[in-house]
């Protein structure tokens, strides 16, 4: 049975670290997270339960971040998508614009802080329970 509740956002991140990082500071938003550790379980799990909103980092194994943008908009086109990665215009890696031009609503560059995330968030979804 399925006991999602269609408010949650999917966190779709293979560092753990940071995975746990974004999930506590999303829950202590009052938000309710699920996540992946990569992009083929993102995918699932979106596909499994929609969630509101994604924060997906771009590079990943199994499928990456650019992938499960262009499955996910094609599908879901309502559903907002974060994009994180530490490579954003570095010149080693997809530039912020490209994420947009895929499906990302907002793009942050690692290392970002708490408050740059909640305000993405915010933006995209308002206040938890609003």
């Amino acid at each position: 049975m399925n006991t999602t509740t269609h408010t949650d956002i999917l966190i779709i991140e293979d560092d753990a670290i940071m995975r746990e990082a974004l999930t506590e500071w999303l829950q202590a938003a009052g938000y309710h997270v699920r996540t992946a550790a990569d992009g083929l379980a993102g995918l699932a799990a979106a596909r499994l339960s929609l969630p509101v909103l994604v924060v997906t980092d771009i590079y990943m194994p199994g499928a990456s971040g650019a992938v499960l943008m262009t499955e996910l908009k094609h599908a879901h086109p309502e559903i907002p998508i974060i994009a994180i990665s530490g490579l954003f215009n570095s010149g080693h890696g997809m530039d912020a614009d490209t994420a947009i031009a895929l499906g990302a609503a907002r793009v942050l560059a690692k290392p970002f802080k708490r408050g740059d995330l909640l305000r993405a968030v915010k933006d995209l979804l308002g206040s938890p329970g609003a």
